[in-house]
């Protein structure tokens, strides 16, 4: 199946966590339609990697490779100081799944909290000069199915100090994810901004998450077994970068994308659904007031 694409000029698209599974395959096809892609990754030498690779397969395309740590807000920002073009479209791709035991960042937030939202959500601020110069710009933040899977965000224990369980941290942060996709969206409207934010989940596809060493790779045997057993029941990478695609080419203002078949596990693209808790405005204003707080990055759309 060929991935959704939209006629369209040449675009600007920054993707973090660019180097492999989703990421990779989305640049690809982006790089192959055309559009200039921006590998954002923590590791450059595997960003190089994965440049090089896309230019094998696709001789004329315009792929730049950029440093960033996720898990460090000085290295954010640093990064989106160092932006000095404007930037159609941002994807918030880069995650971190279920170490078994509890991680700290560089600024002592919970690994796949501060991770995959707080430094997704300072990155998204820090870059909305870049973001707003552009015609038509875009925010496709990468949530999951495991939104659903009991998440509950405790706002006096947000970082889990206590109580640390990996896959209702995975969970949450991916719940934060749809919760500030959704809220950047109403802010976004509500200031008259030409921003779009919108979601998309890749179903169930097998990943470079599940062998690293940040998640459940650090555990020696969960880092054999975990990719063995994903890429048995689960579709491939390149399947799982569809939704992100559609969103990047389709996706419209509050939209969440994610595989149809199989209880959204995999398949072509469409409407994903959401969770009542993920559509709480009251929770997403909330956690988008904490995460200003902790990240000390405050949004200006207008």
């Amino acid at each position: 199946m060929n991935s959704p694409q939209a006629e369209h000029t040449s675009r600007r698209i920054v993707i973090t966590g660019a180097n492999s599974g989703i990421g990779y395959f989305t640049a690809l096809e982006l790089a192959r339609s055309g559009d200039t892609v921006v590998l954002v990754c923590r590791n450059r030498a595997k960003a190089e990697a994965a440049a090089e690779a896309i230019i094998n397969e696709v001789p004329a395309a315009s792929v730049i490779v950029e440093e960033l740590n996720l898990a460090d807000l000085e290295s954010v920002k640093d990064f989106a100081e160092a932006q000095t073009e404007p930037i159609d479209v941002l994807v918030n791709n880069a995650g971190v799944m279920m170490p078994p035991s509890r991680i700290e960042t560089v600024d002592g937030f919970e690994l796949q909290f501060g991770t995959n939202h707080l430094g997704h959500f300072a990155l998204t601020g820090r870059l909305l000069p870049q973001l707003l110069a552009a015609t038509s710009p875009k925010v496709v933040t990468i949530s999951s199915v495991a939104h659903k899977q009991r998440p509950h965000l405790d706002f006096d224990n947000l970082q889990a100090a206590s109580g640390y369980n990996p896959h209702r941290a995975y969970a949450n942060s991916k719940l934060a994810n749809l919760l500030f996709t959704l809220e950047l969206d109403r802010r976004a409207r509500a200031a008259g901004s030409p921003l779009v934010s919108c979601g998309a989940h890749p179903g169930f596809s097998a990943t470079g998450l599940y062998g690293s060493d940040d998640g459940m790779g650090s555990n020696r045997i969960l880092k054999v077994l975990a990719p063995l057993g994903a890429r048995i029941v689960s579709q491939s990478a390149a399947a799982g970068a569809w939704p992100t695609l559609h969103a990047i080419n389709h996706g419209g203002p509050g939209d969440y994308t994610g595989p149809r078949a199989l209880f959204e596990t995999r398949g072509k693209p469409g409407p994903a659904k959401k969770s009542r808790t993920a559509q709480d405005a009251e929770l997403a204003a909330k956690l988008w007031v904490e995460s200003e707080k902790l990240t000390g990055v405050t949004y200006s759309l207008s």
